[in-house]
């Protein structure tokens, strides 16, 4: 029975060793297997490659290539700048919306030079829809005067004006024998007094409805007005608006009024202008935001003749659109600025590629001795 057991026991073991030894063979087989598909995973991958590379000793530069090689990076380099500026910048977008505010004031800026109507005698009225009417007004509004040069020398009351009118007018009884009494001076002043200007500025604040706002001599008697000029013919109201607006000014806001000149020779009259004011908010990149008006606008001129009453003056007609315009800043995405960043290098890229090709090959067509002879 041992025996048995025993030889039983040997068999077992060589079993199990020639087992191990069949399977140990298989291995570098399946190694290779792996290794080869491997290698056939790589080669697919490599296939799929657009941009082969070519071997160093198989290129060959030549001078025109390096003359298109430098236009083309200046190009590209110029065009980066380009759409990186154009891409930090911002832009607005305009949205439109009906008016609801209610119970606001409306401001209105003005600076402007009457280089020919005495600084004492102009005044400022404002009336509107509502029925509100007030004359010479004087809160916030600053009258300076001014030499022919633009620098401020003083005020000058009316009463100081009379009376130099007075001691001008009879200040040479020749002149007035002469006829120069028919013909009465423009403000009847010495030419010091003709030399000064009336500079005026400052803000109104007046209420959201439809009105006007005028500069004139209306604040005064008409009595003193006729001794001062002697006439509504002789008050010339020519004057240059520096600045008018009814807001804060925003980026990219044009006041149209801005800058302008408008003189008279030997005339009077009326100057009116239509203004339509359209309320605007600015919203900033920032989130903040501007409350201001901007507004379009027709000018009118009025002569006078002999038989007006009036007197003249210049006339800020303003009325209100039910629209309020919002402006916001926003500012560029970053996917579209490498969307056509990639097609402006790539297409200039692809552009000098081709060109050097073109170039090369004329080059080559030109040098080379056969084609000499074919072009003979």
């Amino acid at each position: 029975m041992r025996k048995r057991y025993i030889a039983v026991g040997v068999y077992c073991q060589r079993k199990s060793r020639y087992s191990y030894s069949k399977k140990s063979s298989y291995l570098p087989d399946l190694r290779k297997l792996i290794k080869r598909r491997k290698m056939g995973l790589k080669q697919t991958i490599r296939s799929l490659d657009a941009f082969p590379r070519t071997e160093e000793h198989l290129l060959q530069k030549t001078q025109s290539g390096a003359l298109v090689s430098v236009v083309g990076l200046v190009i590209m380099a110029t065009l980066f700048i380009h759409e990186l500026t154009y891409y930090l910048t911002t832009y607005t977008v305009h949205e439109m919306s009906v008016d609801l505010k209610r119970g606001e004031t409306l401001p209105i800026h003005i600076n402007m030079t009457f280089p020919s109507l005495p600084c004492d005698v102009a005044s400022i009225d404002a009336i509107d829809l509502s029925g509100k009417h007030e004359v010479d007004l004087d809160t916030n509004i600053w009258k300076l005067r001014l030499n022919s040069h633009g620098h401020i020398i003083g005020t000058k009351y009316l009463s100081d004006l009379v009376e130099k009118q007075h001691t001008t007018r009879n200040h040479d009884d020749k002149e007035h024998h002469d006829g120069s009494a028919k013909k009465p001076h423009k403000f009847s002043f010495d030419k010091d007094a003709e030399n000064m200007i009336n500079k005026v500025y400052g803000v109104l604040d007046v209420q959201r409805v439809a009105g006007n706002f005028h500069i004139s001599v209306h604040a005064l008697n008409i009595y003193v007005a006729q001794m001062i000029f002697g006439g509504a013919k002789h008050v010339n109201v020519s004057h240059m608006i520096h600045d008018l607006s009814f807001g804060p000014k925003y980026p990219g806001l044009h006041n149209p009024l801005d800058d302008t000149v408008r003189i008279l020779h030997d005339t009077s009259g009326t100057f009116k202008y239509y203004i339509k004011i359209v309320p605007t908010e600015y919203r900033y990149i920032s989130k903040e935001v501007l409350p201001t008006n901007q507004f379009s606008v027709s000018e009118y001129f009025s002569p006078m003749n002999e038989f007006d009453r009036t007197w003249p003056a210049v006339y800020f007609l303003y009325d209100l659109s039910p629209i309020t315009v919002t402006i916001k800043e926003e500012c560029r995405s970053f996917l579209h600025f490498i969307t056509r960043l990639s097609a402006v290098l790539g297409g200039t890229f692809a552009l000098t590629g081709m060109l050097d090709r073109w170039m090369y090959r004329l080059i080559k067509a030109l040098t080379t001795p056969s084609a000499r002879g074919a072009y003979r």
